[in-house]
């Protein structure tokens, strides 16, 4: 049985995958704030409470669940490494590109596993286009898009007037500094093809000033193939939310996510119509066959453990990667290299969109596979 750790009540979003995986249980808790502690440990039954993080390392525990402000991250992932304790990190990786190296170094020196939880890419619909990538069904896949319209002024100053920690690391910051929902499934999309190079355009400073961020920021992603992904971020606008917007276009076919106002996720694919002339969509649930089996097949409860029912499967991703000792889906190369995309992305911006190198965090596991 897999012992777990959680720091910061908001990783009990995965609660529920947890107790429903028959070899992991939530063994301990910590946070700051000693009533939210109380009343979440009394309501999932978790005996081990603590508000001092270094005193839940000491406990009995095997993983940790890292759900804490993103300025954390990176020094409580190096703890728990230090520690011997298995890490599941929320985004992003980091927010430093000093960070990320730091956060390799400790992964492989440790011989640990570090899996980031990018639920994004567990939703049932990207879930479905990477299998239909995989089967070849979208031809050469070559072009993505992914983009995250999430209006979080009320999260970064709540009526309280205190501001929290998402003023300064998600608002507070130039560039796309929050890119792995919208670029996550892309990524995988494209078959770990490495980016490398970054562009960013920002619109400039036009809804709320008390925030430093662009109201808009379009980032291009260029990878060693020469494909390309276009995200776009946006928390700051007053619109209505779009969370999960994703396109993807191949040589045999294309997929693009709605938009809203009743539109649906659509598909097109090479045969469906005599010419491209006379194209037209079809919906996405007619390919609901090529579905992963375990979505297909996933229960009721498990697809009520929260984000559509992705949260069941990155407890049971990451609790095999542990047991098994086998690569995490979104392993530390993969939290990396898509955090550092919205890192430097504040440095294209400030070079007026001039394209910035993403150095290659993968080259020491490719080292250390073929020596």
């Amino acid at each position: 049985m897999l012992r777990i750790g959680i720091v910061g009540v908001r990783g009990l979003s995965l609660a529920l995958g947890f107790e429903l995986h028959p070899e992991a249980e939530i063994s301990a808790l910590c946070d700051l704030d000693e009533s939210v502690l109380s009343a979440q440990g009394d309501k999932h039954g978790i005996a081990q409470r603590y508000r001092v993080y270094e005193d839940m390392l000491a406990a009995d525990i095997d993983a940790v669940v890292i759900a804490t402000p993103m300025h954390c991250h990176v020094p409580q992932a190096l703890q728990a490494l230090a520690a011997g304790k298995h890490v599941l990190c929320e985004v992003t990786a980091g927010i430093s590109m000093d960070e990320l190296w730091w956060l390799i170094e400790a992964v492989e020196a440790r011989g640990l596993t570090y899996m980031m939880a990018e639920n994004y890419c567990y939703i049932p619909e990207n879930q479905l286009i990477n299998a239909m990538v995989q089967e070849g069904l979208f031809g050469e896949v070559y072009y993505g898009e992914g983009e995250y319209l999430h209006d979080v002024k009320h999260l970064a100053i709540p009526a309280s007037g205190v501001p929290t920690w998402r003023k300064y690391w998600q608002l507070g910051r130039h560039g796309n500094v929050y890119p792995t929902h919208s670029l996550g499934p892309v990524a995988q999309w494209f078959d770990g093809d490495r980016i490398v190079s970054v562009s960013c355009v920002g619109t400039g400073r036009f809804t709320d000033p008390r925030f430093q961020q662009e109201d808009t920021t379009v980032t291009l992603c260029q990878t060693e193939s020469g494909r390309l992904i276009r995200l776009r971020l946006d928390g700051i606008s007053e619109r209505p939310h779009n969370l999960s917007y994703y396109a993807l276009q191949g040589t045999g076919g294309c997929y693009e996510a709605p938009r809203g106002l009743g539109d649906d996720h659509k598909i097109w694919l090479q045969g469906m119509d005599e010419t491209t002339d006379s194209a037209r969509w079809r919906p996405l649930k007619d390919f609901a066959d090529y579905l992963p089996e375990r979505f297909r097949t996933a229960t009721e409860k498990q697809r009520g453990a929260g984000h559509w029912g992705g949260d069941f499967f990155i407890v049971a991703d990451f609790v095999d990667a542990v047991i098994n000792g086998c690569r995490p889906p979104v392993d530390v190369y993969d939290a990396c290299e898509w955090t550092a995309v919205g890192l430097l992305s504040a440095e294209s911006l400030a070079k007026r969109g001039c394209p910035v190198d993403v150095p290659d965090f993968r080259r020491r596991k490719e080292t250390q596979r073929h020596g």
